[in-house]
Parts: C-alpha cells; sequence; structure tokens
C-alpha cells in the first residue's frame, strides 16, 4: 500500500462523512415544513421519525453481512447515493403518507447501511495510516451537518419547496459520492473481518460491567442527540414562534459547537483524564439542556442547544475510548457491544417524543426536552466509569469488570476492527 494511496482513500473517506453529515442535517431539519407538507400530528410525525433509526439498524446489519463477500467499499458506493435519492423523494411525495412512509424506509435503510460502510472504511484508513483518525473524519461530519442547517434555513427564508431544497444536496452528494467513491479501500485492502470463532473467543474474555457503565451513559447521550436532531427546529418553530430561516439554526449550533468541543477533547483526556472530560461535559450539556426546556424566545433556545452541544459531545468519543481499555482481544468485541447503545438511545429519544409530545399541551415539545435533560444527570453520575481498568491481552474471561478503577489519562485503545456509527 502507498502513501498515495492511503492518501487517495482518506480523502475518499472525508468525502463519505461529509455527504452523510450535509445529507442528514438537510433532512431534520426540515421537519417541520415535511409536518405541514403531510398534515401529520405530532403522534404521526413521532412514528415517522421512529423509521428512521430502527430500519437504520437493520440496515446497518445487513450491510455489515455484505462486507465479507464484496467489501464496504462497493455497499458504500451504492448506499450513498441511495441516501440522496431517498432525501428527493420525501420532497416528491406531496401529502401522500404511504409514499413518505417508504421515502423514509429507504432512507433509513441507506443511512444504516452507510453508517457502517463509511466507519468501516475509516477503520481500515485509521489501521493504515498507524494513528487516530476517526475523530476528524466526526469532525468533517459536522462541519458538513451545519452547511446543511445553514442552507435549510436559507432554503426557508427563500420559501423553497421539499423538493427544491433537497435537490441541491442531493446532486452535491451524488456528484462527490461517485468521484470519490473510486478511491475508496477494496476488500483486498481492508482491515481482515474475525472469524465467528474468533468473536466468540474474544466475547469470553471481554467484561461486560464497564460496557453497560459507559453504554448507559452513550445512550442518555444519544437519546438526547435523536431528540435535538429532530426536534429543534420544530422546538424554535412551534414553541417559540421562530421563523422558518431562524429554527434550522438551533441545529446549527448544536453542531457548531459540538466541532469546537471535539476538536479539544483529546488534549483535555491526555491532560485531566476521561473522568474528568465527562463529568466537566455532562454538567454543561445538563445546563444547556435546562436552558433549552427553560427559554422565553428562540434566540435564548439557539444559545442554549449550543451549550448542550458543548457538553454533550465529548461523551460518545470518551465512551468507546474507555471500551477499548477493556477490550484484551484488539476485535472490538466492546466496541460492538457499546455500539448497541447509540441505536437503543436513538429509538428511545423518538419513541419519549412520540409519547409526550402530542399529550403535554402548549408546551409539549418542553416536555419532550425536559425528559433528556432530566437523564443527562446520570452522565454525571456515570462519570467514573470512563477510566476503566485495561484488561491485560493475555486476561482470562471473568465475565464481570471493574468500571471504577481509574487508569493513565494518556492510556487508549488501538484502532478498532469494529466500525462506529457517528450519533453526531
Amino acid at each position: 500500500m502507498t502513501p498515495e494511496r492511503d492518501r487517495r482513500a482518506r480523502l475518499s473517506v472525508y468525502a463519505a462523512f461529509a455527504i452523510q453529515g450535509l445529507c442528514f442535517a438537510s433532512l431534520v431539519t426540515r421537519v417541520p415544513q415535511i409536518q405541514d407538507a403531510h398534515h401529520l400530528s405530532d403522534g404521526a410525525l413521532a412514528l415517522v421519525l421512529l423509521l428512521v433509526p430502527v430500519i437504520a439498524g437493520v440496515g446497518s446489519v445487513v450491510a455489515g453481512s455484505l462486507f465479507a463477500r464484496f467489501g464496504s467499499g462497493p455497499v458504500l458506493r451504492i448506499a450513498q447515493p441511495g441516501v440522496c435519492l431517498a432525501m428527493v423523494l420525501v420532497g416528491l411525495t406531496g401529502g401522500a403518507l404511504i409514499p413518505l412512509y417508504v421515502a423514509v424506509a429507504l432512507f433509513g435503510v441507506c443511512v444504516g447501511a452507510v453508517d457502517a460502510g463509511m466507519n468501516a472504511q475509516a477503520v481500515t484508513a485509521e489501521r493504515r495510516y498507524g494513528k487516530s483518525l476517526l475523530t476528524g473524519f466526526y469532525a468533517v461530519w459536522s462541519v458538513a451537518g451545519i452547511l446543511g442547517g445553514l442552507w435549510v434555513a436559507l432554503a426557508n427564508r427563500l420559501d423553497l419547496s421539499l423538493f427544491v431544497g433537497f435537490v441541491l444536496p442531493a446532486v452535491l452528494g451524488v456528484a462527490l459520492s461517485l468521484v470519490s467513491g473510486r478511491g475508496l479501500y477494496r476488500k483486498a485492502e481492508e482491515v481482515t473481518a474475525p472469524s465467528a470463532e474468533e468473536l466468540k473467543a474474544a466475547a469470553r474474555r471481554v467484561p461486560w460491567r464497564p460496557v453497560l457503565v459507559v453504554g448507559i451513559a452513550m445512550g442518555v447521550f444519544y437519546l438526547a442527540d435523536s431528540v435535538i436532531s429532530s426536534y429543534s427546529a420544530k422546538y424554535l418553530s412551534d414553541e417559540l414562534d421562530a421563523g422558518d430561516s431562524l429554527a434550522p439554526l438551533a441545529y446549527v449550533a448544536y453542531q457548531v459547537t459540538m466541532v469546537v468541543a471535539r476538536a479539544s477533547a483529546d488534549f483535555g483526556v491526555r491532560r485531566y483524564g476521561g473522568v474528568q472530560v465527562v463529568r466537566l461535559g455532562g454538567i454543561v450539556g445538563l445546563i444547556g439542556m435546562i436552558g433549552v426546556v427553560a427559554s422565553p424566545n428562540a434566540a435564548a433556545a439557539i444559545a442554549a442547544f449550543a451549550v448542550a452541544g458543548l457538553g454533550l459531545s465529548v461523551v460518545a468519543p470518551v465512551a468507546f475510548s474507555a471500551a477499548g481499555q477493556v477490550d484484551p482481544t484488539g476485535l472490538g468485541v466492546a466496541v460492538a457491544r457499546l455500539n448497541v447503545f447509540n441505536y437503543v438511545g436513538f429509538v428511545l429519544g423518538a419513541a419519549i417524543a412520540g409519547i409526550l409530545a402530542p399529550t403535554g399541551g402548549t408546551d409539549g415539545l418542553r416536555l419532550v426536552f425536559a425528559v433528556p435533560a432530566a437523564l443527562v444527570v446520570v452522565i454525571i453520575l456515570l462519570a467514573r466509569g470512563f477510566a476503566p481498568r485495561p484488561v491485560p491481552a493475555g486476561a482470562a474471561a471473568p465475565g464481570r469488570g471493574d468500571a471504577t478503577a481509574p487508569s493513565s489519562p494518556e492510556a487508549g485503545p488501538g484502532p478498532s476492527r469494529t466500525a462506529v456509527p457517528p450519533g453526531s
């Protein structure tokens, strides 16, 4: 593998993350317009939004099963234009509900496949370079999400239809995917996936308790992230009387501070340790979420979403780092277990919103945000679990682990074979 080949593959992976961030933001920040166009009740909207993480989980599993035969590159090259197509189809459904559900289902399955594919490519790039690259890929995802949110704010200001508003990011996404897809790693170049026998043996050596501790905290983060992604624009529009061009800026502010926090999080972990970083992040996130619930106007809410993003963004990266420390096999078993909490958090977030939004009266969406605000306290209480005692490579399978014993702040896992989706 030549350095030039690795550089080309790395750029292609950056492109994949950028397309995903752009399309995701372009869709979720137009949720109020989608609801109005289809005359959806809050309960029906919640069902539509719930479809995405549920079907994305299925898409991710199906894509993973195809990697062994075809590699992640071909799957990604097919699924990523599928995301763009599904987004355009959402804009073409008019007021018909069945086509909307079909388009959203297609979006979900393609999003799940892209999540799996682009992260598998990212892990291969990280292994080839021999240094951490995943944070940079996630940063690109967030930057593209910011651009997507800004585009939607402009599209709403110009009163563009859903279809026209979705076409531009979709065309850009398809074009970039077609150009960059040729640079992705081929199957023969990718990190070799572990066999079923290897995974079964490894599972006996990875303790569950430390993974469960950080997993619960990460699930809370993804629950909050799910609600913010899907309902921040609607909250500003419905509860705080923000204009259509202002409402998407809540998600933009949230993503901007996430980029800032993640850019400096590695330094904080090296200097102060994961426990302190997550504990402080939880406190800041709690302040932000309380501010969201109590906001008297759109400007205050946008600022509060920015504070929430600044604090909560550190939870997932440090969680995956902690999981890697208790996996003595290097096969990503702990990371795979932890990854379950990503989808659980997203599904619970959509379910909670679906239950509370229609029944909360005029303050229904405030109540929707009050639940993750209260649950953020759990992240603060579990912060000590983000410094687990590393499990040595020759350790036997205890079936349990000490999630509270401190380790060196500099200690960290090597790149895992198991890819993780960017939940934000």
